[in-house]
């Protein structure tokens, strides 16, 4: 009898303790689970109350991660709830993935002339410098991939207007969140304007830093990344062009946030025309080339890789969007630049139609003012946007030799296929500039 009333007492403690253990972890465990999923940035651990988690499903995009102390993004398949997300008036992030020379300096400025958007020229830059000075061109998968984690969380950390994320990379390092060393700084017009440039300006003078990059930086100063990091939260959306990631993979995790609202945009461009510009941009790493083309002989030491990787990328990229993965459901736009160059207004309105943008009448202006320009100025400075933009699409064709023409659509030729751009196979055949080899393609992105 006296075990048996132990045995009464211990399961009545057991009991006890069984209710407070259930009661605990039905009064947490929903507001802890719910911050393990992506609330805020990741990687991660996490302490949110009711309060924070309240607070943060009423903060505006513009508001970025604040609430919780920090989150973690990773979100178990699991989990059947669905997170919060944003009201009609979300804020639109768009990313620009293209490859040297392709045209991407002029989809930036059809973004950068639109007064509600922040945008900001090659960040990804400044990462790539500090963690590998040396890569250009690698085909190195390992050494390409090193700064694919770093250039993510700082494409993160950009959406939500922490520009001081960037500092950690510029060299040197910002003194008082103040540098004069950001790249290419003077091609966004919302670091050459106020209230990041507060150098009193006449509208005459206003007119010339936003047109020409060097005044920018001579009559604006060094930048103060803080004032920054205010004109980008006052802005309605953001755009980041870049050259530095390889391929829309890379960007999985960030496309499936959902909190960035993230929408790519793939800029591709003939690899005949992006190598016949590399030549002439890049004379130092591309000197094997030109000399190819001027003796009519290839060097045995010639880096083929050059061009090699670009229509890897280019095939893997593409090959993925084309096959409209769930993931990718009207996030993804694949835009040729020569259909760009061809239709600039039209292509422009199908671009903005796409991102749920307002297409601002400074765009089309801007656009009707330089697309129309001399195709001589467009061969003498090598980073203008202004040209003729139709008769720039296609002038690769005088530009390269037929040999190497037909190495380069022999190796690419896949891609080539896959993008609509036809083969030549007589040298008169690719100086007839009559005849077009850009086929006639529609890519619709899917909703």
């Amino acid at each position: 009898m006296q075990c048996s009333w132990k045995s009464m007492v211990l399961l009545a403690l057991a009991s006890i303790a069984i209710q407070y253990t259930a009661i605990r972890t039905f009064s947490t465990k929903p507001f802890s689970l719910l911050c393990s999923v992506g609330l805020a940035p990741t990687g991660h651990a996490v302490n949110c109350s009711l309060k924070d988690l309240t607070r943060l499903g009423q903060e505006t995009p513009e508001g970025s991660d604040r609430g919780c102390d920090e989150v973690s993004s990773h979100t178990p398949s699991s989990y059947s709830f669905s997170l919060p997300s944003y009201n009609a008036s979300k804020r639109t992030h768009i990313l620009i993935l293209a490859t040297t020379r392709s045209g991407s300096s002029f989809v930036g400025q059809l973004f950068n002339q639109h007064p509600e958007v922040f945008y900001l020229f090659e960040p990804l830059y400044h990462v790539q410098l500090a963690l590998l000075p040396r890569l250009a061109q690698s085909r190195n998968l390992a050494e390409r991939r090193v700064m694919l984690g770093a250039a993510r969380d700082l494409l993160r950390s950009l959406y939500h207007c922490h520009l001081s994320s960037l500092e950690s990379y510029i060299r040197p390092r910002p003194v008082n969140h103040s540098t004069d060393k950001l790249f290419r700084r003077g091609a966004s017009r919302s670091l050459c304007s106020l209230p990041v440039c507060q150098a009193p300006l006449s509208s005459e003078e206003q007119n010339l830093v936003l047109a020409d990059e060097g005044e920018c930086v001579r009559r604006c100063g060094p930048l103060n990344v803080s004032l920054a990091t205010d004109a980008c939260r006052a802005k309605r959306h953001a755009a980041i062009k870049t050259v530095r990631i390889p391929q829309i993979s890379d960007l999985r995790a960030l496309i499936e946030d959902p909190r960035l609202n993230l929408k790519v945009v793939q800029l591709v461009r003939d690899p005949r025309g992006i190598l016949a510009s590399r030549i002439e941009t890049f004379r130092d790493t591309y000197r094997l080339w030109r000399l190819w083309r001027a003796t009519g002989h290839r060097p045995h030491n010639l880096d083929l890789g050059q061009i090699n990787t670009v229509c890897e990328d280019f095939l893997r990229s593409v090959s993925v969007g084309l096959a409209r993965p769930a993931w990718l459901r009207g996030r993804y736009k694949l835009l040729r630049y020569e259909d760009l160059a061809r239709f600039p207004l039209q292509k422009t309105r199908e671009l903005y139609s796409f991102l749920g943008l307002v297409l601002d009448h400074s765009v089309e202006d801007w656009i009707i003012n330089n697309t129309r320009g001399s195709s001589d100025l467009s061969s003498r400075q090598k980073f203008t946007t202004v040209r003729d933009s139709a008769a720039n699409a296609e002038n690769w064709r005088v530009k390269l030799s037929f040999d190497m023409v037909v190495y380069t659509q022999t190796v690419c030729q896949p891609v080539l296929e896959l993008l609509g751009y036809k083969t030549v196979f007589h040298p008169r055949e690719l100086r007839n500039l009559s005849h077009s080899l850009v086929e006639d393609r529609t890519f619709l992105p899917f909703f």
